[in-house]
């Protein structure tokens, strides 16, 4: 099935071109420009612990790639635009550029977490390397660009009506008043405090049976507060999809998931778990694969990555479904 991706490894795998990219968005630079801080942020390690608990997520990162991506194209300046692609994809763990690598090369890539921003970006590559002729490159890289911030970034209702955060509180109880009947929990957006954890997991453990889906995305998750959400997410009876895209996590919580699923009891109905946009989790592990499969089979069910639709999407927007990886 393949090995698992690391972003860290391919970071430090990946020779320093030298380019210098000077400041962006006309902002003026230090002495060693803007990308200083970014090789901080990159290295966590580097930075104090005070400053990298209060980092924000790494969507945030990546979206102002995008837009630092859409400045550059509109200032004409390509190589500039190129270079941060490919930043952005090794911050992914999506490595190699042409289609060939990654199809014959790179057979992990039948694993990825994200395929729709790994198609997106191969795009974008694409586009910025091979324009066509009597093409309007502008226009196509600005839609891919605006496609990657909408699929990248959380548009829950929350962040569409610019809900301060000190209010989460207030989202978070808002959800969980909901109907009890609900199929679906969604607190996308919402950033979860260990404490507001604890209230979803009393939530889950008296209204969870009808749940099929729960959406923990860009919550501010991380590996201790997943895991202490993992015993009352594992015991849902009729759960098939789970998000936990957007958040902290690592692969730390890869393993974690991995050996939950491995008790049939377990997740006995999941279908998906979206792992996408988070710290190094790039491909999916093999038992991970092998349990969402068996249940799969189980149940006689063909499942697709599901993006949910929204107003905000604009023309020719993101697929509104995906194959997993054993469908390819």
């Amino acid at each position: 099935m393949g090995g698992r991706l690391s972003r860290q490894s391919s970071l430090e795998d990946e020779p320093d071109d030298g380019m210098d990219m000077g400041p962006l968005r006309g902002e003026t630079a230090g002495p060693r420009g803007d990308f200083a801080l970014t090789s901080l942020i990159l290295n966590s390690e580097r930075i104090p612990g005070v400053l990298r608990r209060n980092k924000p997520a790494p969507y945030v990162r990546r979206a102002a790639w995008i837009r630092d991506i859409q400045a550059l194209l509109r200032d004409h300046k390509q190589e500039r635009a190129l270079h941060l692609v490919r930043l952005l994809r090794k911050d992914l763990g999506l490595e190699g550029t042409f289609l060939n690598d990654i199809l014959y090369r790179h057979v992990t890539f039948l694993n990825l977490v994200d395929p729709i921003s790994h198609e997106l970006l191969l795009s974008l590559a694409r586009e910025l390397q091979c324009p066509r002729k009597e093409h309007d490159q502008m226009k196509s890289t600005d839609r891919i660009c605006r496609q990657l911030l909408y699929h990248l970034t959380p548009h829950s209702k929350w962040h569409r009506h610019s809900l301060p955060r000190r209010k989460s509180m207030a989202c978070l109880k808002n959800s969980l008043q909901q109907k009890t009947n609900m199929e679906s929990l969604d607190l996308s957006g919402i950033p979860l405090t260990p404490r507001d954890v604890q209230r979803v997991i009393l939530y889950l453990q008296s209204h969870g049976d009808s749940l099929t889906s729960v959406d923990l995305s860009f919550t501010e998750l991380t590996d201790c507060t997943l895991i202490l959400a993992l015993p009352a997410l594992a015991v849902l009876p009729n759960i098939t999809h789970l998000a936990l895209n957007g958040n902290r996590l690592s692969c730390a919580s890869l393993k974690e998931l991995s050996e939950a699923i491995k008790e049939s009891a377990n997740f006995p109905s999941l279908a998906w778990i979206d792992l996408g946009n988070n710290v190094d989790i790039c491909s999916m592990p093999q038992p991970l694969l092998l349990g969402l499969r068996r249940r799969l089979c189980q149940q006689n069910l063909l499942p697709t990555i599901p993006e949910a639709q929204d107003s905000d999407l604009s023309e020719g927007g993101i697929p509104m479904s995906f194959p997993l990886p054993w469908d390819r």
